[in-house]
């Protein structure tokens, strides 16, 4: 089950501030502010779907996530390579690589990031 744009930008300010009271949560968004009723229809959704949990603290609720932001994205990711890239990691990252405007540093950097998953596949 995925999120909507909305929701997942709720969650991006939950994951941050790691547990929130519904006004932690509306002081992270920037101006115009949605109303407390939308957040608060997100959160409804978003702890049915079960991304989001939530402790009772006196009147309030204290909202938590239930998803690890590197759990979220890793599906997102994998899903975009099956969906896109017909499964194939190496289609994405030729595409990623040759699409995106990537400094020279930067390449390097991610021939780096492969270079040392390679030596920990080798051991």
């Amino acid at each position: 089950m995925n999120l909507t744009n909305a929701e997942e930008q709720l969650m991006q300010y939950l994951w941050k501030l790691k547990k929130a009271f519904m006004k932690d949560l509306l002081d992270a968004y920037p101006d115009p502010k949605p109303a407390p009723t939308t957040v608060a229809t997100l959160l409804k959704r978003m702890a049915d779907k079960k991304f989001v949990g939530y402790e009772e603290i006196g009147n309030s609720r204290q909202y938590f996530a239930l998803v690890k932001k590197n759990d979220y994205f890793s599906r997102h990711v994998n899903g975009l390579i099956q969906n896109f890239f017909g499964n194939s990691a190496s289609q994405f990252a030729s595409f990623f690589t040759t699409e995106t405007d990537l400094s020279e540093t930067e390449l390097k950097e991610l021939r780096k990031i492969i270079d040392e998953q390679i030596k920990k596949k080798q051991q």
